[in-house]
C-alpha cells in the first residue's frame, strides 16, 4: 500500500489492480478479469451485459445473499427462486427445467460455501435452452469442480472481496469474463460508458462516452491491500484448511450423538474452506446454542433468510412452501467462528463450549 501511494496512482487500474486481474486471469484460465468495487458491482455490471429487461426472469437459489437476484431486479428482472439441495445447500439442478420459460434470461448458481454446484448438469440444460450462466463465486474462489476452478463455467462469474471472504480489500470484487464476446463491451460499463480503456491501449487517439455504465473500479491502494493476500494464497488457504478439519474432526462424535450434521463435501469437488457450519435438528436446538456460546463470549451466528419469504420476495410471488429445503435449512444453520487469524487456542475454546452442550 506504501508503493501504491509512491506511484502517485491510487485511482481505479493502476499497476496494483493489473496485477490482481493477471493472477486471477492465470489462476482461473479466465480471458479477462475486471476488479470492481464489489461483487454486487460485477452482478450489475453482468446484469447490464445480458440485456436484462423488464419483465425477463431469472433463475436463482432463495438460500442466498439479496445481491445474488437484486443486480437482475435493478434492470427489471423477475426472480424466479429455486430451491436447494439438502446435502450440499446449493441450487437443486433437478428442479431447474420446471422453472424454465421463454422468459428465462439467466441462471445465477450459488456456490454456497465454497463447495461447487452440479455445474455439468446446469450447463447441460442451460445450454440446451440457450440461457446463459452467470455464476455467484463469492464463498468459491480457489474452489474447484471436477478438478476445474469455480468461477471458470459460467460466460460471465464474479468474485467477492468483502472482509468476511478469505480474502479480502474491505470491500471489493471481480468480474471474471469467460465468453470473450463480452470483453470489450464490460470494459465500456466499467468505465462509466466510455472507451477509455482502449484509449489507455493507444487503440483510440480520444475516448468519448459510447453505452451506458457506471464507476465500477476500485482503487488501486485497496488492489495492492488485496495482492498481497491473493500472492500468499497457499498461506491463507492451508491456515483455513487446518481450522475447517480441525472443526470437522473434533466436532464428529459430538455431532453424530446430538443428530446433528457437519458440512457434506461431495468427492468431485474441492471446497475453497469458506465456512463450518452445523446443521441443528431444530430452530430451537440452534437458538439455544447460539445462547450457550454467547454466555461463554463466542460469538456464532445463523445465514441466510429465504429470500422468497422477504418483503421483496413476497412481492414477487413468493409463498411458504415454494422452496421448503430453504425454509427448513435456514432454520436450523449455524456458521461458527472462521477467520484467517483464528489461533488454535481459541478454536480449542469454541470447540469446547460446542461440546459442552447437550440439544434438549
Amino acid at each position: 500500500m506504501a508503493q501504491a501511494i509512491a506511484n502517485g496512482h491510487i485511482s481505479g487500474d493502476g499497476p496494483f489492480t493489473r496485477q490482481c486481474s493477471r493472477l486471477l486471469e492465470e489462476t482461473l484460465g479466465a480471458p479477462r478479469v475486471l476488479l470492481t468495487t464489489s461483487c454486487t458491482h460485477a452482478l450489475e455490471m453482468a446484469a447490464l451485459l445480458l440485456d436484462i429487461e423488464p419483465g425477463d426472469e431469472v433463475i436463482v437459489p432463495s438460500f442466498t445473499f439479496v445481491s445474488t437476484i437484486n443486480a437482475f431486479v435493478l434492470r427489471g428482472a423477475r426472480p424466479v427462486f429455486v430451491d436447494i439441495r439438502p446435502d450440499t445447500l446449493n441450487m437443486d439442478e433437478v428442479q431447474l427445467a420446471g422453472l424454465i420459460t421463454p422468459r428465462t434470461r439467466a441462471i445465477v448458481p450459488v456456490h454456497y460455501a465454497g463447495v461447487g454446484c452440479e455445474m455439468d448438469a446446469i450447463l447441460a440444460l442451460a445450454e440446451k435452452h440457450n440461457v446463459p450462466v452467470v455464476e455467484d463465486n463469492a464463498h468459491g474462489l480457489f474452489g474447484h469442480y471436477r478438478g476445474r476452478p469455480l468461477g471458470s463455467f459460467g460466460a460471465l462469474a464474479t468474485q467477492s472481496f468483502h472482509e468476511t471472504k478469505n480474502f479480502h480489500c474491505g470491500e471489493g470484487g471481480a468480474l471474471v469474463i469467460n465468453d470473450p464476446r463480452y470483453i470489450e463491451r464490460a470494459e465500456i460499463l466499467r468505465e462509466k460508458g466510455t472507451n477509455r480503456s482502449r484509449f489507455f491501449r493507444g487503440e483510440v487517439d480520444k475516448y468519448t462516452w459510447v453505452d451506458v455504465g457506471s464507476s465500477y473500479l476500485p482503487s488501486d491502494l485497496l488492489a495492492a491491500f488485496l495482492l498481497a493476500q491473493l500472492e500468499a494464497r497457499d498461506e491463507i488457504q492451508g491456515r483455513r484448511r487446518r481450522i475447517w478439519h480441525t472443526y470437522a474432526a473434533q466436532l464428529a462424535d459430538w455431532a453424530a450423538a446430538n443428530g446433528i450434521r457437519l458440512p457434506v463435501i461431495p468427492e468431485h469437488c474441492a471446497q475453497s474452506y469458506h465456512m463450518f457450519y452445523l446443521l441443528m435438528p431444530s430452530l430451537e436446538a440452534r437458538q439455544a446454542l447460539i445462547a450457550h456460546l454467547r454466555a461463554r463470549g463466542i460469538l456464532a451466528v445463523f445465514h441466510y433468510v429465504p429470500l422468497h419469504l422477504s418483503e421483496m420476495g413476497v412481492r414477487f410471488g413468493g409463498k411458504p412452501g415454494d422452496c421448503p429445503v430453504t425454509e427448513d435449512i435456514s432454520d436450523r444453520l449455524l456458521r461458527l467462528p472462521f477467520y484467517n487469524t483464528l489461533s488454535a487456542r481459541d478454536q480449542e475454546r469454541v470447540i469446547e463450549a460446542i461440546c459442552s452442550f447437550q440439544v434438549p
